[in-house]
């Protein structure tokens, strides 16, 4: 083989690499997989052991990710069944027109204990009070710096959400209330990165997405696309915040070029267990 063939063929193969690599993102963008986590809760009523939360985050329903694949995600969630649906906010990529019909396939969502969500970055650029309007619509009931008691019997569990860190103010004092030490709570809280400064030991899981896994993973390498100032720690899965345990999400959706490579979208389905099995 000369040089000129030589220089030919590997810009070829190069060049069809890259297609297939491009073309195999675009897939994995395409679907979505189902995460099982199961995470000990400090406090947790006997009652509330194994309760099961069906997580969303990052849909961001747009000129990429669209109706049929929220509405895929919708199925899902209602065929797992779980007792309490929980929506971690960046609910839309683009401007407002997206943000009803979205709304609209998530009012669709029903679980025992309800459906409940907070607000992200997105949420914030792209509508906010539009997007507020449409998550009561839908019958979500939105915990920005808020909670509630959710009950089984007589035993509870606080379920509280916090407002987002880039854009809002979020106060999880105010979303706690008046709960007791001996209470077991649940936080949403769309960006991980707060629970570095979160310090309240009441606090025992929080859920969190925002950071999408960095959605380009390339094994062995550092992910430089991950939007939080404490790198990978916070990029998915179960991690050990300074006061409490969180899990990251990857999310379902894109933000820039809509590929994901060995980081597919998630659909996570928590089990929630006593601390006698912290997993």
């Amino acid at each position: 083989m000369n040089r000129r063939t030589f220089f030919k063929t590997t810009a070829g193969v190069l060049t069809a690499g890259v297609a297939a690599g491009t073309c195999y993102g675009f897939a994995e963008a395409g679907g979505f997989e189902v995460t099982r986590p199961t995470v000990s809760v400090p406090n947790l009523p006997a009652s509330f052991d194994g309760l099961r939360i069906a997580f969303i985050t990052d849909l961001h329903h747009g000129p990429y990710t669209g109706l049929p694949f929220i509405t895929s995600v919708v199925r899902a969630t209602q065929v797992l069944n779980p007792d309490l649906i929980l929506l971690g906010g960046d609910y839309c990529l683009r401007e407002g027109k997206y943000i009803r019909p979205c709304l609209e396939v998530l009012k669709s969502l029903s679980a025992p204990l309800g459906v409940y969500g907070v607000l992200g970055n997105h949420d914030y650029t792209h509508g906010l009070e539009e997007t507020q309007r449409e998550l009561r619509r839908a019958g979500v009931e939105e915990l920005t710096n808020g909670g509630v008691w959710v009950r089984r019997g007589n035993d509870r569990v606080r379920l509280a959400g916090v407002d987002d860190l880039w854009w809002g103010k979020p106060d999880a004092g105010v979303a706690i209330g008046d709960v007791k030490a001996e209470d077991a709570v649940v936080l949403l809280s769309h960006n991980p990165d707060y629970c570095e400064t979160l310090r309240d030991p009441r606090v025992g899981l929080v859920l969190s997405g925002h950071t999408h896994g960095g959605q380009v993973r390339v094994p062995g390498m550092r992910n430089p696309f991950i939007p939080s100032r404490y790198g990978e720690k916070y990029s998915h899965g179960l991690v050990d915040a300074p006061s409490c345990r969180v899990y990251v999400s990857r999310g379902l959706g894109a933000t820039g070029m809509p590929v994901r490579y060995n980081c597919p979208p998630e659909l996570t389905l928590v089990t929630l267990s006593a601390p006698s099995t912290r997993s």
